[in-house]
């Protein structure tokens, strides 16, 4: 279990946008392992009771980019005080999707840092089937202020 800063203290995001519940695990600097519980009450969910319900798929790489974020804020030295912002995403795929009560297993690697610039590649899971697969690239930037 990951016992670092909280993820208030390493996103600027807040609710209802912050689309990471928990980080479950760290290898600084090389991984990291997030979760997001799927709800019904959420704000994306529509109110007309559609059996359809599902995460969008833009929420579920918001997701993994803020997960991303995390694994580049937490723990060295070089990010304290930054903010890390999504730029962009390739190579995506969906697979299926991220329905309420399915908590989504957000797996992100990093494959090169270079001047504040980031590519990550990563995963999102529910109960180990694929729902969506990416390569992310993520600048860190010093907060504004």
């Amino acid at each position: 279990m990951f016992e670092g800063p909280s993820l208030e203290a390493l996103l600027p995001h807040r609710f209802p946008f912050l689309l990471v519940d928990r980080i479950r695990i760290v290898e600084v600097g090389r991984h990291v392992v997030g979760t997001k519980r799927v709800t019904a009450g959420e704000w994306w969910c529509p109110r007309d009771g559609s059996p359809t319900i599902a995460l969008p798929f833009s929420l579920v790489i918001e997701s993994m980019a803020q997960t991303s974020s995390a694994l580049l804020l937490c723990g060295t030295d070089d990010a304290r005080g930054a903010i890390g912002y999504f730029v962009a995403a390739d190579r995506i795929r969906f697979r299926r999707l991220a329905r309420p009560g399915d908590e989504l297993q957000l797996a992100m690697t990093l494959q090169s840092s270079r001047r504040g610039i980031c590519r990550t590649t990563g995963v999102a899971t529910v109960d180990g089937c694929l729902v969506a697969s990416a390569t992310l690239t993520t600048i860190l930037r010093s907060a504004p202020g």
